[in-house]
């Protein structure tokens, strides 16, 4: 099967899970055989370790080959008006300048113009299915449809109310709700995420297939580096390491993994809370360990990518995972990878696929320290986590899980 896909980020351009999704998704379906066609708004030279046979990525602005999209004229987009005139008037007037970076810093601009380029691939790709990932790209896949007939596929990794809980962005619920409602059928990657679809979307059941992510069978293990990971993060190799690796924002929980934090240091001392990550709440949280009076037990590492992450991973005694609302959870896996046992968000995907995990709501931060002292304290009850959620994650792949993506293909083909 010819796929015609539209990401938004891919590895190594990437700034949090979805690139690591889309990766998974594309490795998973060429291994079943299906040509990709990836559309992306900028691509880099990494990405010609695939076999241009199986696996060709365009940039948004240019119909072949790779390259980057500073480079590509913003008149594009007028050899292929279609019925819509008005629609692509609307969208002339945002191609008139060209942004110095990747993205612009109004991004619903940046992504109607991506809109606006990615679409008109859809003339000259042979495809039998069009796969759009969010609200970023969902608007291409709608232009795309209507240019070349084919079925569309969205798949929802998250939602604006994911995001922003109980204040979401109207324009971008707007996007999201155009895009499930023009699309043939909907990838939600949990029942969790099902559910928010049915009930703040008014997306139909019958339209929506549950299909969980996976891993990468391929992580770099990182517990080579054990004694010099503790010292240049200033841990004593005794200590307990407890880890907080994801975004610093309202939807990851970072004030409720600080808050647990207190707890647990009020019963056992040698414990270091690692925090990976930033995000508009990185300030706030420094304050927040600061006005918590642990602060010298709170380590800011700052964004990680590429082997820092399996390090980070590997030299952690515990991840925690403290989300409000997580659509499904990669990183629970990656630290499982690692040998590292997690604690979950009940509020998440991951907790549907995982069960050899700790388990609390996000906002009980009493039962979180107690399940937190107890995974420290007891070796026995830390190597069970560990070796029966990594039998667990063995029998997981991309490869299996493509297998789901290609059965709902062939759902929006013969409906």
């Amino acid at each position: 099967m010819r796929v015609l896909m539209y990401g938004w980020e891919f590895p190594p351009i990437q700034s949090g899970g979805l690139g690591v999704a889309c990766q998974g998704i594309v490795e998973g379906l060429l291994s079943h055989n299906h040509a990709v066609f990836l559309v992306l708004p900028k691509t880099t030279p990494a990405m010609q370790m695939y076999s241009p046979d199986s696996f060709k990525v365009l940039s948004a602005g240019e119909s072949g080959g790779i390259v980057e999209i500073e480079h590509v004229a913003t008149g594009l987009y007028s050899p292929y008006a279609t019925s819509n005139d008005a629609y692509w008037e609307n969208l002339k007037k945002l191609l008139k300048e060209e942004p110095n970076t990747i993205y612009s810093q109004n991004m619903l601009e940046e992504v109607y113009r991506y809109a606006a380029k990615a679409a008109v691939h859809a003339r000259h790709i042979p495809h039998d299915i069009i796969h759009t990932h969010d609200w970023l790209t969902t608007e291409a896949g709608i232009q795309a449809k209507k240019i070349s007939g084919q079925p569309h596929i969205m798949h929802v990794h998250a939602t604006e109310f994911d995001r922003s809980g109980d204040t979401p962005n109207q324009a971008v619920y707007d996007l999201e709700k155009r895009g499930m409602e023009h699309a043939d059928r909907v990838i939600a990657v949990s029942e969790y995420t099902k559910k928010m679809l049915m009930k703040y979307y008014g997306i139909k059941e019958w339209k929506i297939d549950v299909v969980h992510n996976a891993v990468q069978p391929n992580l770099p293990t990182g517990r080579q580096a054990f004694s010099t990971y503790h010292k240049s993060h200033h841990i004593n190799p005794t200590d307990k390491v407890v880890l907080f690796l994801g975004r610093m924002t309202m939807q990851k929980g970072p004030d409720y993994f600080l808050k647990m934090a207190k707890k647990v240091l009020d019963h056992m001392k040698r414990v270091k809370f690692v925090m990976a990550g930033d995000g508009d709440m990185m300030d706030q949280i420094i304050r927040l360990s600061i006005d918590l009076g642990i602060e010298r037990n709170v380590l800011f590492s700052g964004f990680l990518k590429g082997d820092e992450i399996s390090r980070a991973y590997a030299e952690a005694d515990l991840y925690v995972m403290p989300s409000v609302s997580e659509p499904f959870g990669l990183t629970p896996l990656e630290a499982i990878k690692q040998g590292t046992p997690v604690l979950i968000s009940k509020q998440s995907g991951i907790s549907e696929v995982i069960r050899n995990a700790l388990r609390v709501d996000f906002w009980d931060i009493d039962e979180m320290a107690n399940k937190v002292i107890a995974a420290l304290r007891y070796p026995d009850l830390h190597r069970t986590l560990r070796e029966r959620s990594k039998e667990e994650l063995d029998k997981m792949s991309w490869q299996k899980q493509a297998g789901e993506i290609t059965k709902v293909y062939q759902k929006a083909i013969n409906k």
